[in-house]
């Protein structure tokens, strides 16, 4: 169960008077999640989503509510997060800091189709276009910069074949990233995988739990995508739903040159973090709560296969 702060229906009541969201009529804990507590909360109003947050720094969200807001002005299907007669968004409950959201229409797709991939990549090249423009500044917590020093904490429980993998592209990564042209730049989802969509049918309902946003290589939020979306269990891509996602991207936000040159290595690159963050938390962080840990071999088999086969060719733009 992740509800790892349980909240009274009084509490919720309470703080639901400071905002025009109605009276509470029913509280939900919600089970999924590895980071925060979160509830569904239905009022006599609406149906809404509330969130505590059980990690991180206190001064980094305001970067997540304004980078939602911006979102949502641009209509971008985010939650954009509720504010109260006075205008705040982010507040305390039970000592934790707490944000109120719409609860966007939905499931997550486990085997997504091509009408919501294609679905899903146009609302990210639409991100990724307007996000260009959005003003506030996180830097990726998990680029280049983390790799290189964070690699040395798991080599130890590699066997000798992937401590030389692992050492081996960090290497190649810094050469090719560390001073090679810069690439675009804008706020980044920066976690896009599946389970953090929302479909009714073919329609993406919501992008959601922006919680790793921050700002930098657009290319690396499009990069994790498709290592997600677009990836058979043997780590090879799906031509079809590369293809899909990758077209419709384009048709809102072409690829340049320098990313279009970078694309392979980013695709090895963002397969390597999801490798080692999992690494990680196996064996150096685990987490704070009885949960499963995600299988870091996933994305060893990913990268391996990117090693094996390289990049599918990149859809074309029409002009």
């Amino acid at each position: 169960m992740a509800v790892f702060t349980p909240l009274t229906e009084t509490q919720v009541a309470d703080f639901l008077a400071r905002f025009d969201a109605g009276s509470l009529v029913s509280l939900e804990g919600v089970p999924a999640g590895t980071e925060n507590s979160t509830f569904f909360v239905t009022t006599d109003q609406r149906e809404l989503v509330l969130t505590l947050f059980e990690q991180g720094e206190f001064g980094e969200l305001p970067f997540f509510v304004d980078l939602l807001d911006y979102l949502d002005e641009h209509r971008l299907p985010v939650p954009g997060p509720l504010h109260d007669r006075e205008g705040v968004a982010l507040h305390r409950l039970a000592g934790k800091p707490a944000l109120l959201f719409p609860r966007l229409p939905g499931r997550h797709p486990k085997a997504p189709n091509l009408a919501q991939c294609a679905a899903l990549g146009d609302a990210l090249g639409h991100m990724h276009r307007v996000s260009q423009h959005f003003p506030g500044h996180r830097p990726n917590p998990r680029d280049l910069h983390w790799l290189l020093p964070m690699h040395h904490k798991v080599l130890v429980y590699l066997s000798p074949e992937d401590q030389a993998l692992m050492k081996d592209e960090v290497d190649i990564y810094q050469e090719a990233f560390g001073n090679g042209p810069e690439l675009p730049q804008g706020a980044l989802h920066g976690d896009l995988f599946r389970d953090n969509t929302l479909y009714e049918g073919d329609r993406l309902g919501g992008i959601i739990d922006f919680y790793n946003g921050c700002t930098g290589d657009l290319l690396f939020d499009l990069a994790i995508v498709i290592n997600d979306w677009a990836t058979e269990a043997d780590g090879r891509l799906d031509v079809e739903r590369h293809d899909a996602i990758l077209g419709a991207y384009q048709a809102r936000r072409p690829l340049t040159a320098a990313e279009r040159e970078a694309w392979p290595m980013m695709l090895r690159m963002t397969a390597l973090r999801y490798w080692l963050s999992r690494l990680l938390v196996v064996y150096v962080d685990p987490p704070a709560h009885d949960l499963t840990p995600h299988d870091p071999e996933q994305f060893r088999t990913i990268l391996k296969a990117r090693l094996a086969h390289g990049a599918l060719p990149l859809p074309e733009v029409n002009a």
